[in-house]
């Protein structure tokens, strides 16, 4: 019992069950008597504050306190991390447990060491993940970032994604944001078929083939796999593949537009609209208004 707030609870249930004076329950913990009667008074905007919190938590139930802060500055409250944290601990809200840390990175020519991205369009990284629809078939996702923004650039949902589909999501990322100088992946075999190989030479992009059995060289687009699956695959049910493809692609907006990324100073890849005058820690005044 270190806060006052729990002190003053303590003595008024001595005082209330065991019926012994409150100068004597308030000598036990060492509670002033002026402090134990004193009302205690929050912020005006305490219990809505809260209420917005608690409606983040809910619908980014992975997120911790540092991206609820950013979104709440980005929905126009002036408050700090600590007065988040501290409402976040009161509340008792929390994330799971991080995950054990992977083994030590390798030093080979792909690996994200080694080759590091130094501007947009200068490292892409591609890579599949897998799940499966109500009925227990499996599909498969085509997973596009740039390293440097963190940008999603695309993901192709599919029941069997083959070298052609590589090809073509590939394609229609060139005639959108440019020629990447390097695309990092593993050595699957859509990634190093002979076909793919020859038309990413053809436009003048290089491969990064990392080691085999090495996915923690991909790591950038490894993260983001996790990421996907933590947030949206683990706690969502696909009835079809058609709801599977609208609903990764809703998420894959979502992350770029909107989820506070914290190595880019807890701001989204891509976000739709800029604030005027955008500080590392944000600023603004006035209620939450989140967007449903």
């Amino acid at each position: 019992m270190v806060s006052p707030a729990r002190r003053r609870t303590c003595v008024e249930h001595v005082v209330r069950e065991i019926g012994i004076s409150e100068r004597r329950a308030c000598a036990v913990p060492g509670q002033h008597r002026s402090t134990q009667r004193k009302v205690p008074r929050g912020a005006e905007d305490e219990a809505r504050l809260t209420a917005d919190i608690i409606e983040l938590a809910k619908r980014y139930g992975r997120y911790g306190y540092r991206r609820i802060t950013a979104l709440l500055r980005d929905a126009g409250w002036t408050v700090n991390r600590k007065r988040v944290e501290r409402i976040w601990r009161r509340e008792g809200l929390k994330v799971p447990q991080r995950q054990p840390k992977r083994g030590r990175l390798w030093l080979a020519d792909g690996s994200c060491i080694r080759l590091r991205p130094e501007r947009p369009n200068h490292v892409w990284a591609y890579d599949f993940v897998e799940d499966r629809t109500r009925d227990g078939r499996k599909f498969r996702m085509l997973c596009v970032v740039d390293e440097f923004t963190r940008e999603a650039l695309a993901i192709r949902v599919g029941r069997r994604l083959t070298s052609s589909d590589v090809i073509d999501v590939l394609a229609d990322l060139f005639l959108t944001q440019g020629t990447p100088t390097h695309i990092r992946s593993d050595q699957g075999p859509e990634f190093i078929a002979e076909a793919v190989k020859a038309w990413i030479a053809s436009v003048g992009a290089r491969t990064a083939y990392i080691e085999k059995a090495s996915p923690w060289e991909n790591g950038y687009v490894e993260s983001f796999n996790g990421k996907m699956r933590d947030e949206l695959l683990n706690g969502e049910v696909f009835n079809t593949l058609r709801e599977a493809q609208v609903l990764i692609e809703e998420w894959r907006r979502h992350y770029n537009r909107v989820r506070p990324h914290s190595a880019l100073g807890y701001r989204p890849p891509a976000p739709e609209i800029l604030p005027a005058a955008m500080s590392p820690t944000g600023s603004g005044a006035g209620q939450m208004a989140v967007a449903h």
